[in-house]
């Protein structure tokens, strides 16, 4: 492999590390950013998805299946959680770290009673490489890549742009001002969570060809989404892309050059080093 290809391929490497911390991260982001709302069953709901891609492959359906099962399954769980444990909470953000910390161990026993505590493989769509400039590269990743970005351009667009996403920006602004102008700011805060949460479940139907599948595998996707959050501020997207950006290539170089765990644990010195020098991340909000 010439020095080229193989730059080429680290490239490849770094967007899809990029790419996939962004999917697990945006759900987060969204009930964190906008709702402020720590929900520490994020990666739970990332577990479900990747568990909805199970059932599907179990049942032999195809991928866009398990995407539909997971929108379901997530929206439902997500409404009831809004409606009765986490709304009677908003003003207490320690209260529903608590309370949805309770639910991540919860979610996580049912999955562990109806799949138990074993690995399990789901088979990607795209089972060959794709070749690029000389360079075999997984079909799958490529295309993973591709919708996430399609995704973030669209919710990006839909923020800025449309009416919804200025109520939505008027009710994390003011929210007083926004109810007195007749935003209906409840009914805008439990969409938001619905759909943070359908967003997570999504990333882990997405990620599930890529990963091992268990109980258990929803905690270092909700550390991973928390370092990039406290990184990049909570200000705007360009704060939730620079965070995924710093964590994302941290991680991903650290851990071709050492290992896996001297990458996490550089992710967690610079998060800390942020919580302690900037608290507010690379932008925030004004």
């Amino acid at each position: 492999m010439s020095v080229g290809q193989a730059l080429l391929l680290h490239a490849l490497d770094l967007a899809y590390a990029l790419t996939s911390l962004a999917l697990i991260s945006l759900g987060l982001a969204i009930v964190f950013g906008l709702l402020g709302v720590m929900n520490m069953a994020h990666g739970e709901f990332v577990m479900l998805g990747a568990y909805a891609a199970v059932s599907a492959q179990r049942a032999g359906w195809p991928l866009p299946a398990a995407l539909a099962l997971s929108v379901v399954a997530c929206a439902a769980i997500g409404y009831v959680v809004e409606r009765w444990l986490v709304r009677p909470l908003y003003a207490r953000p320690f209260d529903t770290l608590l309370a949805t910390w309770g639910l991540a161990l919860l979610l996580r026993k049912l999955v562990e009673a109806v799949f138990g505590r074993g690995y399990y493989n789901v088979r990607a769509p795209f089972g060959g490489p794709l070749h690029l400039l000389g360079v075999a590269y997984p079909a799958y990743r490529v295309v993973l890549m591709a919708v996430v970005l399609s995704l973030l351009l669209v919710l990006y667009l839909w923020y800025r742009r449309s009416t919804a996403g200025l109520r939505v920006r008027a009710m994390v602004s003011n929210p007083l001002l926004a109810r007195a102008l007749g935003i209906d700011t409840q009914r805008l805060a439990s969409l938001s969570f619905i759909v943070g949460v359908v967003l997570a479940g999504l990333a882990g139907v997405l990620l599930a060809p890529l990963v091992p599948v268990e109980p258990g595998m929803g905690v270092n996707f909700l550390l991973n989404a928390f370092f990039a959050l406290v990184v990049g501020g909570l200000g705007s997207f360009g704060a939730f892309a620079g965070g995924v950006t710093v964590v994302g290539s941290a991680q991903s170089v650290l851990s071709g050059m050492f290992s896996s765990t001297v990458g996490y644990a550089a992710v967690l010195v610079v998060s800390v080093l942020f919580l302690w020098l900037k608290p507010d991340g690379l932008f925030a909000r004004r």
